[in-house]
């Protein structure tokens, strides 16, 4: 990925369609012929629903002929969008990235209650996975969650995983939290 020039602009598109491949290919398609590039993307499916979320860059023009584009291609191809222009992410070089995993029985109130923990602590949320499965073993509702966390600069990490065990435990949690580490160490 390019540094993006101080010209650049983000527009962060959020998108609902049936079909996941005809979405991204539409949304990326539309983006190139714009002139604006793809910074960031995201896709998950959801039933018969996919979900996308895209950032893009480029100059004000592109983004306006990209943003005038969009109504046309939701109408054609069946697409619920969202579009919000955005700036770029800041930089905060003394913050660091940290993974909390969390594995239980299913409750409806559990991912809110870590959520408030990190709240609680002036931890900022970067990214959460949720998904719910039947146990083998049981037929019991599990849960995993994988939240990847910014912890701010200066705070004590023994103190802080201290702190996230000792709530899990109080909540029956099995959990862990430990750095981010790159997918593909090179």
């Amino acid at each position: 990925m390019s540094t993006p020039t101080v010209r650049e602009q983000f527009l962060v598109i959020s998108a609902l369609g049936a079909n996941p491949m005809e979405l991204t290919n539409v949304l990326c398609r539309a983006s190139h012929e714009s002139r604006c590039a793809v910074v960031t993307s995201r896709l998950t499916r959801h039933g018969d629903y996919s979900a996308l979320v895209l950032q893009v860059s480029g100059n004000w023009d592109a983004l306006a002929r990209l943003e005038a584009s969009l109504p046309g291609l939701a109408k054609k191809h069946d697409l619920i969008l969202n579009v919000v222009r955005s700036g770029s992410l800041e930089n905060r070089p003394q913050a660091l990235p940290y993974v909390a995993y969390v594995s239980s029985a299913y409750r409806s109130d559990i991912i809110n209650e870590l959520c408030q923990f990190f709240i609680d602590h002036n931890v900022e949320l970067e990214n959460l996975t949720c998904d719910t499965y039947q146990a083998p073993q049981t037929g019991g509702t599990m849960l995993n969650a994988t939240f990847t966390v910014t912890l701010p600069a200066g705070v004590q990490i023994s103190w802080l995983r201290d702190q996230f065990l000792d709530f899990a435990d109080a909540l029956n949690l099995d959990a862990l939290i430990e750095p981010w580490r790159p997918q593909n160490p090179m």
